[in-house]
């Protein structure tokens, strides 16, 4: 007999694994908790992995989830950059941003939005740049919804240009820093 039928007969002797919790709580989280669910939860067996289907019911698969919820999780964050550019909000709104003399970039965004935070150090770097010839501000769109709803924000981040306190450009989600460059050139005063 050869040592490959050896191990075979072997692992057809060995009993097939029951799943465990720590089995089940691997299984990711269901989308709807009604009625018994189908899970694909690896097993092995010896040296061997299959896959089983294993039925839980709706009680189980919210006791994985509750455990799963407890859990810590990694979360990746964007650092604080160490400049910030100024806020604006609903008080200064008039006085810092309408009646400027020189044209205003507005990056309206959240502190829970991702994008947001990864966009605002290029623009600190462009309000460095252009210094003098354009003023930026950012403007937190949970804490001023009067002027989100005003003009039209509907998804952040948004950066608005303004000139003369009227809005000239819009610019949606976290583009690349030539993008900006090029809509802020259109207005800057030679």
């Amino acid at each position: 007999m050869t040592a490959a039928a050896v191990r075979s007969m072997a692992l057809n002797r060995l009993p097939a694994p029951t799943p465990t919790p720590a089995a089940a709580a691997m299984a990711p989280a269901c989308s709807s908790l009604t009625g018994p669910l189908t899970r694909r939860l690896p097993s092995f067996r010896g040296l061997w992995m299959s896959t089983r289907f294993v039925r839980v019911s709706s009680a189980q698969a919210q006791k994985v989830i509750s455990r799963s919820s407890r859990r810590q999780h990694v979360v990746c964050e964007v650092p604080e950059t160490t400049e910030q550019l100024p806020s604006v909000s609903k008080e200064t709104w008039q006085t810092l941003v309408l009646e400027s003399d020189i044209p205003v970039l507005v990056d309206f965004w959240a502190p829970w939005c991702g994008p947001c935070r990864l966009i605002e150090p290029t623009i600190v770097n462009l309000a460095k740049d252009y210094e003098g010839k354009l003023k930026c501000y950012k403007l937190n769109t949970d804490e001023n919804p009067d002027i989100t709803t005003q003009y039209g924000i509907r998804s952040i981040p948004t950066m608005m240009i303004f000139k003369d306190g009227e809005k000239k450009e819009a610019i949606l989600g976290a583009v690349p820093e030539s993008k900006l460059i090029s809509s802020i050139e259109k207005f800057l005063v030679r």
